[in-house]
């Protein structure tokens, strides 16, 4: 009988007992990118400083690297409360609340300082409680994290002009806007995850993705797709979302903790994303055979994502009128 019970005691530590006052609770949380990502250590920062909070009480097991699948998957998990948490792109949350959708459309922001300036602000705390408060998500909207801009690369030629993506297969998030806007600028887009992107690229299923620079280094998709060219078509915002299941067992003080830290995560991946920024660059424009080309004129791509804006963008009018506001 001892053999049998000490396991499920063991059991019952690990996901936290009220009768037990030094019990803890095992917060799972997951992203696509390595250990060294600015948005895993920004998570993990964060669960030190819970763990240091509630003394022992919470602590944040990280899993890294795809191990518990893509963003799709992952957001799928935190909505059934199977993580607690988990960084994702807009682009999958886009489907599940609308509201976000906004930040999808290609050039959106005017640059990077000016979406800094939007998450940080009303704009960025009004979204994040839409995602909040939407009854089927299930999702808390904790922060937002950098993920610069997206641009496209490729393995048949470097792309200066709209017309240089045609015939060429691109993947895309899995999002409609998202592929919408790829078949606008020429290419043809295709959804597909993130695990699927370097054995696509590799045997032709796509030519080439889009992404940031650090996701192409730290991916190694520099290995497949040698052509990096600025097109900076999309800058999307990610999100650190909750489960609302795993935070409606948490207290007040609790919850307005994992706020505080939340916000606090968002200015720390900032200062550790424009660092890996910089290294990454550093890699691309040392790596043999890789061709980085910045485009001098954007003018032609924001015109060909004009039927993208058509048919998105009129329902999100008030709210890009706001996003233009902001200075």
């Amino acid at each position: 009988m001892r053999k049998l019970f000490v396991p499920a005691i063991a059991a019952a530590m690990m996901v936290g007992s009220a009768s037990t006052a030094s019990a803890e609770t095992i917060l799972k949380a997951s992203d696509v990118h390595p250990f060294g990502y600015p948005t895993v250590e920004a998570v993990v920062s964060l669960g030190k400083k819970l763990e240091a909070a509630t003394k022992g009480k919470y602590k944040v097991q990280m899993f890294p690297a795809m191990q518990l699948g893509g963003e799709k998957e992952a957001l799928e998990q935190v909505q059934l409360g199977a993580l607690a948490m988990t960084r994702v792109s807009v682009g999958p949350v886009g489907p599940i609340v609308d509201e976000v959708n906004v930040f999808n459309l290609p050039f959106v922001f005017r640059d990077e300082a000016h979406m800094r300036k939007v998450i940080d602000g009303e704009i960025g705390t009004e979204l994040l409680d839409k995602i909040t408060a939407d009854p089927k998500a299930n999702l808390i909207g904790l922060c937002w994290m950098d993920a610069g801009t997206r641009s496209v690369f490729n393995k048949v030629r470097p792309i200066n002009k709209p017309e240089d993506l045609k015939g060429l297969k691109i993947r895309m998030m899995g999002n409609p806007l998202y592929v919408d806007t790829m078949n606008s600028l020429g290419g043809t887009g295709v959804a597909m995850g993130m695990p699927e992107v370097y054995n696509g690229i590799a045997t032709g299923v796509v030519e080439g993705a889009e992404n940031n620079e650090p996701s192409y280094v730290s991916f190694n998709l520099i290995s497949v797709a040698k052509y990096y060219s600025f097109t900076q078509h999309l800058m999307i915002p990610e999100i650190l979302v909750f489960s609302k299941k795993v935070w409606n067992t948490l207290t007040p003080d609790e919850q307005k903790l994992m706020k505080k830290l939340g916000r606090e995560a968002q200015m720390e991946e900032r200062v550790l994303w424009d660092k890996k920024v910089k290294e990454a660059m550093e890699k691309m424009k040392s790596t043999p055979g890789v061709e980085v080309n910045y485009i001098k004129d954007k003018a032609p791509f924001q015109a060909a994502v004009k039927p993208v804006w058509d048919k998105y963008g009129a329902k999100y009018a008030k709210m890009i009128e706001r996003i233009n506001a902001v200075k």
